[in-house]
């Protein structure tokens, strides 16, 4: 390379050793000349470089708060760990906690003393739910109690597992206990769940009091008399069925649980008990308490209650009674003519698929993995017919196995009393894996695309049958040529093609969403409005549920998120709540797979046209077409009867009143909420009467028709009344049926502050995922806010979280995580000027296991959260 000043200083030396030697002049002695060396000139100053900032506001739910003590030291400190103590919190609430037993967990502010019990006090109505979620379930153990004002222990969860679930048995004050049975592990309460008037609430497995099935491990199978000074022994173990080489049924000493104190750290608060007065709660106590006992002997390999079984009911999905957003589509209705034929299939272009999910085994047919790079892909080659998702990724979206969260809401199984619900479960999905660590290329894309649709592509193989319908839950990439002639191409072979509107807010196009031919879905939450994130503009066609995780209006006591099938952080798989146009376009592509069912000669030309007649959805917003809703929210019923009138097979008028909720809860804090009344079948139906409860609930129309259906503003009045926790109903009767809407409402008492607690914003290396600066923030005034400073131009990404445990992780199961611009699409920050916009929300990570399997691995590693720096105390 030329270095003008390295050749300087070579010349100046040659003149000197040429001086030197008698040479450049041609005689002997002076020159004359000014022999003095020449010093090299200063290079010129770099230029300076332009440094830029990022501020913004973080906000969390108003329904979500934290445990006073956990064991971040920035946590406020103050102590919970009594009845007297007991932190009050509002209904409904979801709230972060962390227990330890003395010496467990990561260094922090409980490691050394412990933070074995947390008490919270909270006004509750009789058949609520109390669920608490173990984050840290497979290395500690907690427990649930639910103590009355005057010490006494009512009910207790204290199962060895992921959830502990508790049922509230009348109106009143309650003190909720989460309690560290052994080790350390974050959790979330959700208190206020409202399940039992659904006849969905499970209560307590059955159990025989005082005794336990054991299998003894194969080296003391032969010799397992008790061990008089060990667990068996302690307990008074005594055999009253089975043998060697199989389980033993054995029987417990009354009692024997008072010999457990003192024998290790952790285990059963002996006294406990003696504030149970119920004796068969008693037995019930102490018998689960031996059995997680005996599961520490190192003699047993496992122990458990000798439970009573009983003929079943009809089963139903566990998660169905969370998915609120099929009853806003009138999916039930639609169900009662078709939930889908497996000759349907909805290809989903995404991160590929956990095909092992229990809701998802036999529901996928064959799909191919289209990611070129390698890298990209993180399973080890390029393309190739596995679409199995890896998991792997260098930021948290990576890790999101969002194709899996997207295929549940088209086609999860349905009724097998596992999870969830697709929409269209009886139809499949075909996985088509394009978007990897560090997403997809539109090229990928358009490849899988072609795959689906039964055309020449990169793999050079076809499908052994194309989709009917394509569903797209990306974008990013701006208009291609390339792209919109392959979807004219698409669609002119059959295939309907849906697509996402995309989450920032904007009324820009977003492509695939705005190319022509493509459906594109805008998300509304569960009050049926247009949710913040969710784009606009003339190419919106249809609105579907995309929720929000920031808030729970319906009371549920879980955010109003879409709950679908995932993989968890620990390995195992589950279910999540993720908000977003991804989780909203799915609803379309499984209504169109049920309107495909019931008539297979629709055509994208015919959908077109039952869309632009107002026939497939519920109009929101202006009158006809608006930028916002597009024709409307997509409603399943009406769908699937245009397509079966469509195919010359129309149904029978069968008029029926719906509401678009079944419980409204207004919390502490809101005045009013909207309902729609509505006919989920057809024909006519009229409403004739209108009424409530209870004098401080009104109902007025703000947009009902001539027969009486439409919006109505639900109000509450909470002036005069003392406070408390309150519940009520709104009754409608129609000419046809009559439905009943609970509501909920809290006075005074202790309303949630949006403190989720202290949230740590991460700037990250967009392209090494390496975390830059770190800046600690606790709420003021309901918001966190942030800033950074000095930043060269380059790309960026923001990740906060809370760290509950203090392990210097955020983001683990149970504490809070959020991203910018959504923590499931998160966008990365191209920065060439200030930006002080980057406003986005924090909210629970809340997975809900597989409640009815054996726990199953997923494909690939946990997620790597992006780590604090240990020395870093920015903006604390």
């Amino acid at each position: 390379m030329h270095n003008p000043v390295r050749q300087l200083l070579a010349s100046t030396a040659i003149a000197l050793l040429a001086t030197a030697c008698g040479g450049g002049g041609g005689g002997s002695g002076s020159s004359g000349e000014d022999t003095t060396p020449v010093a090299p000139p200063e290079p010129p100053p770099p230029p300076q470089q332009q440094l830029f900032s990022i501020s913004g506001t973080l906000t969390a739910s108003p329904s979500q708060a934290v445990d006073w003590d956990n064991n971040d030291p920035a946590s406020s400190g103050r102590s919970n760990d009594s009845q007297d103590q007991a932190q009050p919190v509002p209904n409904p609430i979801t709230l972060g906690g962390y227990v330890n037993q003395p010496e467990t967990g990561a260094e922090g502010r409980s490691y050394a003393s412990g933070d074995v019990e947390d008490y919270f006090r909270v006004e509750l109505l009789a058949g609520q739910n109390i669920t608490m979620l173990v984050a840290d379930y497979q290395q500690a153990d907690a427990d649930l109690y639910l103590y009355d004002t005057r010490g006494n222990i009512l009910d207790f969860s204290i199962e060895s597992g992921q959830v502990e679930t508790l049922v509230v048995p009348r109106d009143g004050t309650y003190i909720v206990n989460a309690y560290a049975y052994d080790g350390a592990t974050n959790y979330i309460l959700a208190i206020g769940n409202e399940n039992v008037r659904a006849n969905h609430s499970r209560q307590h497995f059955d159990i025989v009091p005082w005794q336990t099935i054991v299998k003894y491990r194969a080296d003391a199978d032969r010799n397992a008399a008790p061990d008089s000074a060990g667990m068996t022994g302690r307990l008074g173990l005594a055999q009253r069925g089975g043998g060697p080489g199989r389980t033993r049924l054995m029987g417990l000493r009354r009692g024997a649980i008072a010999n457990l104190r003192g024998l290790a750290r952790g285990g059963p608060d002996i006294a406990k008990g003696e504030q149970i007065s119920d004796p068969q709660l008693r037995a019930r106590w102490e018998t689960l308490l031996a059995v997680k006992a005996l599961r520490g002997d190192p003699r047993i390999e496992y122990a458990e209650p000798n439970y009573r079984v009983r003929a079943l009911a009809t089963p139903n999905d566990e998660g169905y009674r969370f998915q609120w957003h099929y009853p806003l589509i009138d999916l039930p209705a639609a169900w009662d003519n078709t939930t889908g034929a497996p000759s349907v299939i909805v290809a989903v272009i995404d991160t590929g698929i956990l095909s092992r999910h229990p809701d998802l085994q036999g529901q996928w047919v064959d799909g191919y993995d289209f990611i070129r790079n390698s890298d990209n892909a993180a399973d080890g080659d390029g393309i190739d017919p596995n679409p199995e998702d890896p998991g792997a990724g260098q930021d948290p979206a990576s890790n999101s196995f969002h194709g899996t969260h997207v295929s549940g809401t088209v086609a999860a199984a349905g009724n097998n009393r596992v999870g969830v619900a697709g929409v269209a479960y009886g139809a499949r999905v075909m996985p088509l894996r394009a978007l990897g660590r560090d997403g997809g290329t539109s090229y990928d894309v358009d490849q899988a695309i072609r795959f689906a649709a039964g055309l020449n592509n990169d793999s050079g193989t076809l499908p052994a049958r194309s989709a009917e319908i394509i569903n797209l839950s990306l974008g990013g990439a701006p208009f291609s040529q390339a792209s919109q002639e392959l979807l004219r191409q698409v669609r002119s072979a059959g295939v309907m093609v849906v697509a996402a509107a995309g989450n920032e807010g904007s009324a820009l196009p977003s492509y695939p969403a705005s190319y022509d031919g493509v459906i594109a879905v805008a998300a509304v939450d569960a009050q049926r409005r247009r949710t913040g994130y969710s784009n606009t503009g003339p190419g919106i066609d249809l609105a579907a549920p995309g929720g929000d995780n920031g808030v729970d209006l319906n009371g549920d006591g879980y955010p109003d998120g879409v709950l679908s099938t995932d993989g968890l952080g620990n390995g195992e798989y589950g279910y999540t709540f993720a908000s977003g146009t991804s989780m909203a376009a799915p609803h379309v592509a499984g209504v169109l797979a049920l309107m495909k069912s019931v008539n297979p000669e629709l055509t994208p030309q015919d959908v077109d046209g039952l869309l632009v007649r107002g026939e497939l959805s519920d109009d929101l917003g202006a009158p006809g077409r608006d930028d916002a809703y597009g024709y409307g929210l997509i409603n399943a019923q009406r769908a699937v009867r245009a397509a079966l009138a469509a195919g010359g097979n129309p149904v029978a008028d069968n008029p029926l009143l719906s509401a678009s909720a079944a419980t409204l809860n207004f919390s502490a804090s809101t005045t009013s909420l909207e309902l729609e009344l509505r006919n989920s079948g057809s024909g006519v139906l009229e409403l004739l009467a209108i009424e409530t409860s209870e004098p401080w609930l009104t109902v007025s129309p703000t947009g009902a028709d001539g027969n009486g259906l439409g919006l109505y503003r639900v109000s509450v009045q909470r002036g005069g009344l003392a406070d408390g926790v309150y519940d009520a109903d709104i009754i409608a009767r129609s000419s046809v049926n009559s439905l009943t809407v609970r509501v909920i409402m809290s006075v005074g008492g202790d309303s949630a502050s949006a403190d989720v607690g202290v949230i740590y914003i991460l700037l990250l290396d967009r392209d090494s995922g390496e975390t830059l600066q770190e800046f600690g923030a606790a709420a003021r005034a309901d918001e966190y806010r942030f800033s950074f400073s000095d930043l060269p131009a380059g790309r960026y990404s923001l990740v906060a979280g809370s760290d509950a445990d203090n392990d210097l992780f955020i983001c683990d199961a149970g504490e809070a995580c959020g991203a910018w611009l959504t923590l499931d699409q998160p966008l990365d920050i191209d920065l060439d000027s200030d930006r002080g916009d980057l406003n986005f929300p924090v909210d629970y990570l809340i997975a809900i296991p597989n409640l009815t399997t054996s726990a199953q691995t997923a494909a690939g590693e946990p997620p790597q959260w992006p780590r604090r720096p240990a020395a870093t105390d920015a903006g604390k």
